[in-house]
């Protein structure tokens, strides 16, 4: 890979001879399994097959992922290794594959796809901070969108991520994967789709009320799932505001806005979900 330019950093950074924006050189993954803890569609039956690839070019400073976004653990694999995963997934009864935070990988991804390509639907599991054009190359292979919108707040990704134009990006690129239409199995698991994810945060209600009525303007297939499970992780020691989790308060009000705004396809999560106990333990 020369001159990588898949997100919107475009450092251009030569990812087989040095790292990126990102922190990665070359195809690196932290772990790869069946995972239960998606949305009920996602997850469905045997579970996702997801594959946590490693590095991040948005570096939120909160990110219960902290070791793997940093790439300061994982294993290298070439992209034959990546497509054999798929295969392995697959095998191990997975319902869909599901390529978590891959913005910076998607030519290895589209590769590996090229090798071998699954019978099962493909999720493109991101933070939302992506180029239309990288977008575009990925939709030759993803049936389902799986996208977080973080912040509408230019003060708030400048104060939590290394990005404060993450909105100007992020916008966008959910209308863009908004327009994929919907369609499920008939036991409701999902095999194509939008899903528009946004985590509440601590703080956070007037930019979490901004984003509900960002997405009552999308076409009303696309699905909200509004997640409750801020848990205090990463580099937090700076922010005072973070060391705690979303109130009941908190997710009431936003819960209004999405009743206000007559949204009618959205995922509620559980309070209960907040704990480490949900956060992955990575193998490598």
């Amino acid at each position: 890979m020369s001159a990588c330019r898949q997100c919107p950093v475009m450092c251009g950074a030569e990812r087989s001879r040095a790292k990126g924006a990102c922190s990665v050189q070359g195809l690196k993954i932290a772990k790869y399994y069946l995972h239960p803890y998606e949305e009920p569609c996602i997850s469905f039956k045997n579970g996702s097959g997801c594959v946590f690839f490693c590095g991040c070019s948005l570096k939120c400073v909160f990110c219960q992922n902290f070791e793997v976004s940093r790439a300061s653990r994982g294993k290298d694999i070439t992209v034959r290794q990546l497509a054999d995963i798929f295969r392995q997934l697959e095998d191990m009864g997975a319902d869909n594959i599901n390529l978590v935070t891959p913005t910076h990988y998607v030519e290895d991804i589209a590769e590996a796809f090229a090798i071998y390509r699954p019978a099962i639907p493909v999720v493109y599991n991101t933070h939302g901070y992506e180029r239309i054009e990288t977008l575009e190359k990925a939709a030759q292979f993803v049936d389902i969108w799986l996208t977080d919108l973080k912040f509408l707040s230019a003060d708030m990704a400048a104060r939590y991520t290394s990005r404060p134009d993450y909105a100007d990006f992020a916008v966008p690129a959910v209308r863009f994967m908004a327009q994929k239409q919907p369609v499920f199995s008939a036991e409701g698991k999902m095999l194509s789709g939008c899903i528009v994810r946004h985590l509440i945060m601590p703080l956070g209600v007037a930019d979490s009320v901004n984003v509900v009525k960002f997405v009552a303007t999308l076409p009303r297939t696309v699905y909200l799932s509004l997640m409750s499970q801020y848990t205090p992780c990463g580099d937090i020691s700076r922010y005072p505001e973070l060391g705690r989790t979303v109130t009941s308060r908190e997710y009431k009000k936003v819960l209004a806005a999405a009743e206000e705004a007559r949204l009618e396809n959205v995922f509620l999560q559980d309070r209960n979900s907040v704990g480490e106990k949900f956060i992955p333990s990575w193998d490598y």
